[in-house]
């Protein structure tokens, strides 16, 4: 068995319908350090959460298997969503984009193809639960930008007051969210894809181009959604995007 060069810990929950995974990552995760629980399947894996929040210790992350029965990996992210914030990573064999962007939809934040590297895998679970640590950090700042643009960072709240109406708070997935913040700290500074992939994913690889257009679509969405006289995320064509409200 491969092994990290650094212990971690956290509680991790690990949903895949092949037991034999399942009982690997245990072994693997929990000889790094980590707590970890395992399902079998979606309805399993709700009534786990469920159990752990009335048990005052909710999951740090989840890693979830997208190829289940009955109920897949999509349709159980949205179900953990409705309660959970935590990170959820996919695990699976699917590698067309449009499974990729369904997933994000869904609510996760990262994909890990199979098979994979227990180090890489590892080192995937590192750098998502050291963000978290990050934005528990983060002091609470509510910065206004034009266009009625209202930004509170450390409560991670985006709303938007429109001419003679009352604000509206955008419903942003964590990832939005995140993309939100990368752009708007720095205006007027461009991001590449790449860019924005690693630091908003907390992964050093090349980003997806396709993904990270489709976030800045369905962030882009929502704010004219909410009436927002401005697009606030600029496409600088051949380069990237910047933040764009002053």
């Amino acid at each position: 068995m491969e092994r990290e060069q650094h212990a971690g810990s956290g509680y991790l929950l690990v949903v895949d319908d092949e037991r034999a995974i399942s009982a690997m990552l245990q072994e693997y995760f929990s000889m790094e350090g980590y707590r970890v629980d395992t399902a079998a399947s979606g309805p399993e894996a709700i009534d786990l959460i469920a159990s752990a929040a009335e048990g005052g210790g909710p999951y740090d992350l989840i890693l979830l298997d997208v190829n289940m029965p009955d109920m897949d990996g999509f349709e159980t992210c949205r179900r953990i969503r409705e309660t959970v914030s935590c990170p959820i990573i996919f695990l699976t064999a699917r590698v067309e984009d449009a499974d990729q962007l369904d997933g994000f939809a869904a609510g996760g934040d990262d994909y890990v193809l199979k098979p994979f590297s227990l180090t890489v895998l590892g080192s995937r679970v590192r750098a998502h639960l050291a963000r978290e640590t990050r934005r528990a950090a983060m002091p609470s700042a509510r910065v206004r930008f034009s266009g009625g643009i209202a930004i509170d960072y450390g409560s991670r709240i985006v709303e938007v007051t429109a001419a003679g109406e009352a604000p509206r708070r955008l419903d942003l997935t964590r990832t939005e969210f995140d993309i939100v913040a990368l752009l708007s700290k720095k205006p007027g500074r461009v991001y590449d894809r790449a860019s924005i992939y690693e630091q908003v994913w907390g992964w050093n690889a090349e980003g997806d181009p396709s993904i990270v257009r489709e976030h800045i679509r369905r962030i882009r969405k929502k704010f004219a959604e909410a009436a927002c006289p401005v697009d606030p995320i600029e496409t600088v064509w051949g380069v990237g995007y910047r933040w764009s409200a002053s």
